[in-house]
């Protein structure tokens, strides 16, 4: 779970994002940030019982910095409005497919899988998909993976047209369009603060596990 005074810091943030008013916040800040790193510990704790490539990881190797980057983007704020981790076995610079954590009061989510790989990730992707369609179709097609992915993946920047090497007459071709794969599951603001949070997230986070493996299994 997460203590009440770090929803309340995020939503203040957002409604104040500028740097005299997080320097003036610095120290809910950081009570906010070893609040998230608890969390993020205990997710660490239980995931090597469904995924041992996260076993050696540390919670500082997964959590994000809250200052944006804002050197090529026309919007200066300074600050993001969430805290956010990303689990995988090289930590959140680490490639090939893993779990996100994403918390934002009224905004929080987990996404799992691989987000706008290079372009040789890429095509790796897709011929293991074209090579092994019904075990990629199966994962998507599991009672407990639609449960808490009832989207399925994202089709967010689909291509229109089949990708180079592929015709439309593929019996995989619609997965192959996609330049990202990755789903997603909302999480409402009780359950945050909820004693079971932390379990629940591995919980979600494991319903995803066959899909990060079918991924990164493509990149070995």
């Amino acid at each position: 779970m997460l203590q009440p005074s770090t929803i309340k810091f995020l939503s203040q943030l957002r409604s104040n994002n500028n740097k005299p008013w997080f320097d003036g916040h610095r120290m809910e800040y950081e009570k906010a940030k070893e609040d998230f790193l608890g969390l993020v510990q205990q997710i660490l704790q239980r995931s090597p019982k469904f995924d041992k490539s996260l076993e050696n990881l540390q919670p500082r190797d997964c959590m994000f910095r809250i200052n944006r980057d804002v050197r090529f983007s026309a919007d200066k704020i300074p600050y993001k409005n969430n805290l956010a981790a990303y689990f995988n076995k090289d930590g959140k610079k680490g490639e090939g497919a893993g779990y996100y954590l994403h918390i934002e009061p009224g905004k929080s989510f987990i996404g799992v899988g691989i987000w706008q790989p290079t372009p040789d990730v890429l095509a790796k992707i897709r011929q293991e998909i074209d090579y092994n369609l019904p075990a990629f179709n199966q994962i998507l097609k599991n009672a407990t993976f639609k449960k808490y992915f009832p989207g399925g993946l994202s089709i967010e920047n689909k291509l229109s047209r089949p990708p180079k090497g592929y015709d439309d007459g593929n019996p995989a071709i619609e997965w192959l369009k996609l330049k990202s794969f990755i789903v997603t599951c909302s999480i409402n603001d009780i359950l945050i603060k909820e004693e079971g949070f932390p379990k629940k997230i591995v919980s979600i986070f494991s319903a995803a596990f066959p899909l990060v493996s079918f991924i990164n299994k493509a990149l070995d």
